[in-house]
This record gives structure tokens, sequence and C-alpha cells, in this order.
């Protein structure tokens, strides 16, 4: 129930999170339950990210576990849930009234894991395309690990069409901060400690970013609220996108992040509706699903009074 973790104490309590997620059918209670705290909050889209797990003593694979994913999105009943790509009939929408939210996956990559095991989970992403799964995240312990072991997989995945998200700048390491800008992903995440040419780089390669405040916050990444680098890119009107990391370990919400932002930079209910209807142009979705969205956003500004 802590308020403040150092990223040291954040990682050991995945570790625990991570024993505790070895088994199918608690798996996919947990993917049920996480999508409906989303859908409760009247999110529309999210991108839900999770990393494959093996575990050969109970007979886990990475597609079973997937697979398991897969069983509780499908069990979701609060919201009608839309999540595969356009074309294809496996949509549950059932022309209710119900409120809709569209589902999309990103499979991430343990910065503990080797080339090999990177690699299978890039080849089940592009397996479970049919299903969802749109993107590729690089995460886990940014002092575990090197950049050159996962690039291999990281570039097929970018070859195949994956879309591409980092885990980047969350330690001062610059040599991988800019290896990760020249490798041109599709987003990264967090940008704390980038120094003065990383960060040049950065707007100049206008990669948007993902804004974790309470994370950075907690996890004393960034010492204060007030120094954040949100402010610094949104002045400069980068594209950048509001997140809640993981939502259970830093105890908030997408509502939460959003109302941290105003009360703490002065953005008022305007400016944060223009936040999250921007944030559209930056997700792993096809244009389909971006003008469906649009629409959404178009009708909420009626009922607003924006």
């Amino acid at each position: 129930m802590k308020d403040d973790r150092t990223l040291h104490e954040v990682f050991k309590l995945f570790d625990l999170i991570h024993i505790l997620t070895t088994d199918h059918s608690t798996v996919t209670r947990i993917t049920k339950e996480v999508i409906e705290d989303f859908a409760a909050e009247n999110v529309v889209y999210l991108e839900l990210r999770t990393t494959p797990k093996r575990n050969d003593s109970i007979g886990m694979s990475k597609r079973s576990y997937m697979d398991a994913v897969m069983e509780g999105l499908r069990a979701v009943s609060s919201v009608d849930v839309d999540y595969s790509p356009a074309g294809l009939k496996t949509n549950t929408f059932n022309g209710s009234t119900r409120k809709k939210m569209y589902v999309r996956f990103l499979l991430s990559i343990d910065r503990r894991e080797s080339t090999e095991a990177a690699m299978e989970t890039v080849k089940l992403a592009l397996e479970m395309r049919d299903l969802g799964v749109v993107g590729i995240d690089l995460s886990g312990n940014p002092i575990v690990g090197n950049w050159s072991t996962f690039l291999p997989a990281l570039k097929f995945a970018k070859e195949q069409g994956l879309y591409i998200t980092l885990h980047c700048g969350e330690v001062p390491n610059q040599e991988e901060i800019k290896a990760m800008i020249d490798f041109l992903p599709h987003r990264i995440g967090h940008a704390c400690c980038f120094d003065e040419e990383n960060w040049r780089k950065l707007k100049s390669a206008k990669i948007p970013v993902e804004i974790c405040l309470t994370s950075n916050i907690r996890t004393e990444t960034i010492s204060s609220i007030d120094i954040h680098h949100f402010v610094d890119l949104y002045k400069a009107k980068h594209p950048l996108v509001l997140c809640t990391d993981d939502s259970g370990v830093f105890s908030t919400s997408l509502s939460g992040e959003y109302n941290l932002a105003s009360s703490s930079f002065g953005l008022g209910k305007t400016e944060m509706f223009q936040l999250a209807e921007i944030a559209i142009n930056f997700i792993f979705a096809d244009d389909g699903v971006k003008t469906d969205l649009r629409a959404t956003f178009k009708e909420a500004v009626k009922k607003l009074n924006l």
C-alpha cells in the first residue's frame, strides 16, 4: 500500500506478481478484471500489454498464456469489446446499446530474456494478429540486459509490420537511449533520464512519448511533479499520450492520471479533452478504428459543452 516505491522495489514487486500469475485461470481472471476496470472509467480504446510467460512445470507455454488472456477478454460482459482488426468477423459487438471499447494487445519482451526468447514472443505476436495483437513492447528492469540482445527480434517485428514501443530512459544510460531513438520505434515510454543531446534527438524524430506521471514520481525517477518533462513536451506540442503504467502497482487509474495532469499543470477541461483526442493519432490501430474514435469524441463534445 506504499505511495512511494523506488524503481528497485517496484521490480521486486513485479517478481512477486509473476509468481502469482503462472496459473491459466488466474491470468484469465486478471485480464477480465483489468479490462472491466478500464471500461468502468469510460475508456473507449485500450492497449493492454502483457509479458507472455512459460512455466513447464504446469504446462504453460507462451501461447497457452496468451490463450488464457484471450479467454479473459472474451469473458468481459460489462461492455462490448472489439479486439480484432478491420475486416475480420470475430468482433464481439452484438448490436446492443451497451458501451463499446476497442482492446488491442502488445506483447512485452522482458529485458531478462535471451534473443531466442524475444524472437519467440515476436513470432507469437505475428501468429495472434487476427486476435488483436498489434505490437511489441520492450520492458522490465532497465538495469538488466543489453539493447543488442533484443535488437534482432525488434528489427524482425518492425519488418513484419508490428508496432514497436520501448521503455526508454528510466535510468540515465545515454548510449542505450541514443540507440533506441535511432531505431525509430513508433512510441517510447517514460523518457525520464535524457541528456540534452538525446532530448533534441527525440524531439527531432517526433517519436510519441507515453507519459506516466504517478509511476515516475512514485519510483522517484522524477523527483517532483513540478519539474516533470510533460510540461516541456506539452508546450513544444510534441506527440504524447497520458498512460497509467501498471495501474495496480502504482495505485492509479487513467482518470487519476488526467486529474493529476490537470491539477499539477493548470490544464482545463478543454485542454484535457484535446489531450485525449489528439492521442488517437498515436495509437497502434488502423484508420477505421481511428475514424470511429474521432466520431465518438465528436459526439462527446456536445454532451460536455466544450
